[in-house]
C-alpha cells in the first residue's frame, strides 16, 4: 500500500541548513574527476545534478541512500564514468543542494525521476542505487520502465522481503545516539569492514538537521516484480544485518524475469565499500551488456543539452558549455 507523503522536507533551521553546506562542500573537495553541475526544474521543486565522463556508452544515474547525496559516489565515480556520462542527483525530499517545493509520494517518485531527465535531456538510462536509494532507483524502473535501460541495486533493503524488526529497532537506537560513540557503534554493526571518511561522517551527521519528506522502502508484491521488465542486477552482503541476503536473492530470482543476483559472503551492508574493485567489476560489465545502440566504435556520447531554466555550472566556476559531457577522460552506511 503507497502511503503519500502531505510534508515537504526541510532543514530545522537556517543554523542547520548551513552546517550541512559546509560539510557537503568538504566533501565536494573528494570528487576525483572534472564534473558539470545544473539545478534542474521539477513540479517538487528543483533537483541539483553533477555529472562526469564521457565515451559512447548509455548514461548512468546514481542514487544515494540514507543520509547521503550525489557526493556520496566519489570513490565509485571514476570507474563508473568511464566510457559513459555517469549523474549523480541529490534525490529531491533529502538533505543536499535539491530544493523541494511539493510533496513527493512513491508514485511521485517516477515522475521526477522522468522530469529530472527530461531537463538534462536524456531519454533512457542505466540506474543504480545502494541501500534506501535502491528503493528509489526501483520505483523509478516500475514507473517509467521505458526511460530505464538496466536497475542495478546494491544491498537493496526492506524492497523484497521485510527487514527484520530487530536490525530495524538496533537502528533506530544507535541512529538517535548522535555522539562519536554511538555512530562509531553504528559502523561497526552496519559496515564492518569499511573505514568511514571524515567527510562523510561529517555530511551523515549534518542530514540528521534535515526533515526528511520521503517515504521510506516498503515490500513489493508479485505483481509488481513480475512488472521489473529492465535489466535487473542485484548485490547483496552475505552477513547483511539490513536486507535479509539470501532470502532476498531467492524472491528476486523467482519472482524478477531475468534478474541477476550475487551475494557475497560473510560482507556487510557496506560490501561495495568492503569489496569496491570486485563489485564495481561486475557492474561495469553488466552496464556494457545492456548499454542500448552503441557499437564498439562509438567513442563520443551523444551531446544532451540542459535547458536554459537550469542554473548550469562546472566545478571550476567557469561558463558553462549547456553540453552534459564535461571535458574530462566518476559511506557506506551514510548512504
Amino acid at each position: 500500500m503507497e502511503v503519500t507523503m502531505g510534508k515537504i522536507g526541510r532543514f530545522t533551521d537556517e543554523a542547520a541548513r548551513q552546517e550541512y553546506l559546509r560539510t557537503y562542500r568538504g566533501l565536494e573537495a573528494l570528487w576525483p574527476v572534472p564534473a558539470e553541475q545544473a539545478d534542474v526544474p521539477t513540479r517538487f521543486g528543483t533537483t541539483h545534478v553533477r555529472w562526469s565522463g564521457a565515451g559512447g556508452g548509455t548514461p548512468l544515474v546514481l542514487v544515494h541512500g540514507l543520509n547521503g547525496n550525489g557526493l556520496s559516489w566519489y570513490r565509485d565515480v571514476e570507474t563508473l564514468a568511464r566510457g559513459r556520462v555517469t549523474y549523480a542527483p541529490d534525490t529531491i525530499g533529502t538533505a543536499g543542494l535539491s530544493v523541494q517545493t511539493a510533496p513527493v509520494g512513491e508514485s511521485d517518485v517516477a515522475t521526477w525521476f522522468a522530469e529530472t531527465l527530461d531537463g538534462l535531456g536524456l531519454d533512457r538510462v542505466h540506474v543504480m542505487g545502494e541501500s534506501n536509494g535502491a528503493w528509489h532507483a526501483t520505483l523509478a524502473a516500475l514507473g517509467a520502465p521505458q526511460r530505464v535501460a538496466s536497475l542495478t541495486l546494491v544491498e537493496p533493503n526492506g524492497v523484497f522481503v521485510r527487514t527484520p524488526w530487530r536490525s530495524l529497532l538496533r537502528f533506530v537506537r544507535l541512529a538517535s545516539r548522535l555522539t562519536e560513540a554511538g555512530w562509531r557503534a553504528m559502523g561497526e554493526w552496519l559496515t564492518p569492514g569499511v573505514t568511514i571518511g571524515h567527510e562523510d561522517h561529517a555530511v551523515a551527521r549534518a542530514a540528521f538537521g534535515y526533515r526528511r519528506a520521503l517515504g521510506w522502502a516498503r515490500v513489493l508484491t508479485d505483481a509488481e516484480l513480475a512488472s521489473l521488465t529492465v535489466p535487473v542486477l542485484a548485490l547483496f552482503g552475505g552477513a547483511s544485518v539490513l536486507s535479509a541476503p539470501e532470502a532476498s536473492a531467492r524472491r528476486i530470482d523467482e519472482r524478477v524475469p531475468g534478474a541477476e543476483t550475487h551475494v557475497y559472503p560473510g560482507r556487510g551492508h557496506g560490501v561495495l565499500g568492503e569489496l569496491r574493485d570486485e563489485v564495481l567489476t561486475r557492474v561495469v560489465e553488466f552496464l556494457e551488456r545492456h548499454d542500448e545502440g552503441h557499437g564498439p566504435g562509438v567513442t563520443e556520447a551523444r551531446p544532451t543539452m540542459v535547458p536554459p531554466t537550469s542554473a548550469t555550472r562546472n566545478v571550476a566556476g567557469t561558463r558553462p558549455t549547456g553540453r552534459s559531457t564535461p571535458p574530462c577522460s566518476s559511506a557506506k552506511w551514510a548512504r
